[in-house]
């Protein structure tokens, strides 16, 4: 089936770019700069039973994306899956929240940046410009963080080959200096440093954790925006492969970053640490090196989660813009480079704005990226379950049940680190400005 309206996206894709876009757009550096919070939330059993199992429920998920994703090869991905069964105002809200669950990430990488670089050089800390919420916002970081903004846009803009290249160099990258570190991690650590297993009672303790991975997991079926992008020759059964491959290695490497850590140091010495993923590593290894390999890899994972959700971004606005729900400027293709350009530059514009709320406002916004995705899976499921018959309807029925209990982890008070009202008043925003955009196509009028 054809996407609606098939514009000549350039075709360069191949399975290795999918899974990279895939586990790209899922890893970003929360292992690194939230492992304080992960271990201080499940305690080390605690957290690696909270991402073993909340990553391996979105199983059914991923393979209800890979069905759709073939029957359905639409850059608008949720938008098209739901416009076949339901209404279309149903179809734009799910294409609006996954946007959000996209879009959000890259201000968030384009402020990490700067945190990152002045762990290594303190004296990027000055020429403080404002405060949010009590926290500072440093000129060198605001730089940093536009800088890398503009140079994935550049490569968006040029070509998808470009983006793919830089995904590819800089996941495997990634996987390389984790399994160096890891090894002297494992080496140096001990059994002992993993005690207690747990922060408080075992089922808190992995509720907790589970609730948050759906923000670290997104981004498997980040395959589905690309899907028009894929070589001409490309098997269509790799569109399955790729978010199940993407959500396997996930959780093993997720689940494996937080062994590594706990074994190397005992777990409270380093729970509120800055960066304790280093802090622990450097501890056990007793020499500076560490420290530096881990911020490299962090470096490249941060890069490749910011350009996985640009491409994600960029290729949904576009295909929204393309069907005519946005403004229909959106679904602009370059002559030349065969790229989303009007949607890249919107992206990367959005992005450049948004990165200076600082880390302050941002926190509240991911998790609010959190509930979009599992909501933008929960609609995906359901669609699915209402196309299909018996044993395949089963499984969209599955996939729709865990994501809708993804989404009342969040909202659900009776739950343990649900939404305050910080964060319904970004939801309620969100929801606006999606009405504000939203446009009804020429052929409904």
């Amino acid at each position: 089936m054809a996407p609606l309206g098939m514009t000549n996206l350039a075709r360069k894709l191949r399975l290795t770019d999918y899974f990279t876009f895939s586990f790209g757009a899922m890893v970003g550096v929360g292992w690194l700069v939230l492992m304080d919070d992960w271990l201080g939330r499940g305690g080390p059993l605690g957290a690696v039973l909270g991402f073993a199992l909340g990553g391996a429920v979105l199983f059914p998920i991923g393979y209800v994306y890979g069905r759709l994703v073939i029957a359905y090869p639409d850059a608008s991905g949720e938008v098209a899956y739901t416009a076949a069964v339901f209404s279309p105002w149903a179809s734009y809200a799910t294409g609006w929240m996954m946007l959000l669950a996209y879009a959000i990430v890259c201000p968030w990488e384009a402020v990490a940046i700067g945190r990152l670089a002045s762990y290594i050089f303190p004296a990027l800390n000055s020429h403080e410009l404002y405060r949010i919420s009590g926290q500072p916002v440093f000129l060198p970081h605001v730089l940093l963080g536009l800088v890398l903004t503009g140079l994935l846009l550049v490569l968006n803009y040029r070509g998808i080959r470009w983006s793919a290249t830089f995904q590819n160099v800089t996941t495997f990258g990634l996987l390389l200096l984790v399994g160096i570190f890891g090894a002297a991690g494992v080496a140096h650590g001990s059994a002992g440093n993993c005690s207690p297993l747990f922060s408080a009672a075992p089922l808190v303790s992995i509720l907790l954790v589970l609730q948050i991975v759906p923000y670290f997991m997104t981004g498997f079926e980040a395959v589905s925006k690309a899907a028009e992008e894929s070589h001409p020759d490309f098997p269509t059964r790799d569109y399955m492969r790729a978010p199940l491959m993407a959500i396997a290695v996930g959780i093993f490497f997720y689940t494996g970053v937080i062994a590594i850590v706990s074994w190397a140091q005992p777990w409270q010495s380093f729970v509120h640490e800055k960066f304790s993923t280093a802090v622990a590593l450097e501890r056990a290894v007793g020499a500076h090196w560490v420290v530096n390999l881990v911020m490299a890899a962090a470096l490249l994972s941060l890069m490749k989660c910011f350009n996985a959700n640009f491409v994600a971004a960029s290729r949904l606005l576009f295909a929204m813009g393309r069907r005519g729900i946005v403004p229909g400027g959106l679904g602009r293709v370059h002559p030349a480079y065969r790229t989303p350009g009007t949607a890249v530059l919107t992206i990367g514009c959005g992005t450049a704005v948004a990165m200076l709320l600082g880390p302050a406002l941002l926190v509240g916004i991911t998790e609010v990226g959190s509930l979009a995705a599992a909501f933008g899976w929960m609609m995906a499921c359901a669609a699915y379950a209402a196309m299909k018959r018996a044993r395949e309807r089963v499984v969209g029925v599955i996939g729709a049940v865990i994501a809708a209990l993804l989404v009342l982890m969040k909202i659900a008070p009776v739950v343990p680190g649900h939404f305050t009202l910080n964060e319904y008043i970004v939801l309620v925003l969100w929801i606006l400005l999606g009405l504000a955009f939203h446009r009804r196509p020429a052929a409904s009028r």
